[in-house]
């Protein structure tokens, strides 16, 4: 687990071959020489994709996000980014402390990389007036995963990343201002999973929870991620 990008701009991966992670001024890409099967919650294109591009847009403080998938579009053609093929992301958190862990499986390598910011820290569960939950502030999570699995793993994959960021926003105690109650994320957070589903692996992984070798990788790896990005975001 480290934070590259404190100190330098690129990050190559250890394990995935091909996958390359750069910092810019306003974004982080994430890129790889071959397609991933993605599944998200990204402002776009969101769902079931196939994408070889994945990109967490930095905007402004003061960001009004009326349409964001329009700004997105537009922030593609401005990198000169294949919408069919690339998965968008949005934050206002530090791109700078990221966090990434890699390591080895059960037939399978995982990369896990995520940027936090929790000014809009929230618990779901309780009533909220939803108008104004939106401010700055997002954690946003990127899992690949170089290995086989199905549709329905994948989405096992979600409930078990989104379990692992609850977890780890309850070990640091962050609270939600509004409640003064324990927060299992904030408002706007997003998560992104990429499977490489190269056959030569000759296992497919059909669940992903915490019974699973995968899903207890998934769950550690986001888990360490949340709690070295939240710790330290008010770090220069």
């Amino acid at each position: 687990m480290a934070q590259p990008f404190r100190q330098g701009s690129r990050y190559v991966s250890k394990l995935f071959n091909g996958v390359d992670i750069r910092l810019f001024e306003d974004r982080m890409e994430i890129s790889s020489s071959v397609s991933w099967h993605a599944l998200s919650s990204a402002i776009l294109p969101g769902g079931f994709s196939f994408a070889n591009r994945i990109i967490n847009w930095k905007v402004p403080l003061d960001y009004n996000g009326v349409d964001p998938v329009l700004d997105m579009m537009n922030q593609f053609a401005l990198w000169g980014s294949e919408p069919a093929s690339t998965v968008g992301l949005i934050t206002a958190a530090k791109l700078t402390h990221a966090s990434i862990t890699e390591s080895e499986g059960d037939r399978f390598n995982l990369l896990c990389c995520t940027t936090v910011g929790t000014r809009n820290a929230a618990r779901a569960g309780i009533r909220r007036d939803t108008f104004s939950a939106y401010s700055p502030g997002t954690i946003n999570t990127v899992l690949l995963i170089d290995g086989q699995m199905t549709e329905s793993a994948m989405v096992n994959a979600i409930i078990t990343a989104t379990e692992a960021k609850a977890a780890a926003m309850q070990h640091l105690g962050i609270i939600e201002h509004a409640s003064g109650q324990i927060a299992t994320g904030t408002t706007t957070d997003a998560v992104v999973i990429g499977v490489s589903q190269r056959v030569d692996w000759n296992a497919v992984h059909a669940y992903a929870g915490a019974a699973t070798t995968i899903g207890c990788n998934i769950g550690e790896s986001v888990y360490r991620t949340v709690v070295e990005a939240t710790r330290t975001q008010h770090e220069e």
